[in-house]
This record gives C-alpha cells, structure tokens and sequence, in this order.
C-alpha cells in the first residue's frame, strides 16, 4: 500500500512541476504567463534589443528596461524605438508601426 502510495505521489509530483516552470523561459524572461501578443512582443525583444538590453531587461549597452513603464509614457517609448535616441538606434525601416506599437504596450508594462 505505501509503495503504491509512494509511486502516486511521484508521478503527480512530475506531473505538476512542469507547470510551475511555464512562466519564464530559460533567459528568464516571462513568455509563459503572457497574452498572445505580449508573446510576439517578447519574440520581438529577443530578435532586435536582447543584445543591448539583455535577456532580463537588465540593460548591458542599452540601459535597464526592468522599470521603464514607470519611467516613460507608451508614446515616449514609441519615439524612442521608432526614431532612435542617445545612442540608439532607429527601428523604423527594420520593425513595422504595430511590432514597435506591440513593444512599447510589453514595455510599459515593466513597473
């Protein structure tokens, strides 16, 4: 009886822990949590600022994004992103208006 009990208890043990892991990836950033389109955002991170933010928002070239929803507006962030600014780079020609729009909505949300 206690091994049977014991051999239950493992397999929803393995069951269940892979749920809890869904809601960041392995760069630590949250993907599994998120709405469909803060997923396409945070693919846009990974593909054009991963490199000067890093993986947690953390910044490494570029400053930390960690916080930036409580520090600039959705329409600042968009005029940054679009038009380049201090250093960074303009993303108008290479992300179209809803993938920079779809950015700075995630972004903001980093209070």
């Amino acid at each position: 009886m206690k091994a049977k009990m014991t051999i239950s208890l493992i397999l929803l043990t393995l069951l269940v822990l892979p749920a809890c892991g869904q809601g960041t990836n392995s760069q630590g950033m949250d993907v599994g949590t998120t709405a469909p389109e803060d997923a396409n955002a945070v693919a846009l991170y990974k593909k054009s600022c991963l490199s000067c933010h890093a993986a947690d928002l953390s910044g490494r070239i570029g400053p930390s994004l960690q916080e930036i929803g409580s520090k600039l507006s959705q329409e600042q962030l968009y005029t940054i992103i679009h038009d380049g600014a201090k250093g960074m780079p303009a993303f108008q020609k290479s992300l179209s208006n809803e993938e920079i729009d779809a950015l700075t909505q995630w972004l903001s949300k980093n209070k």
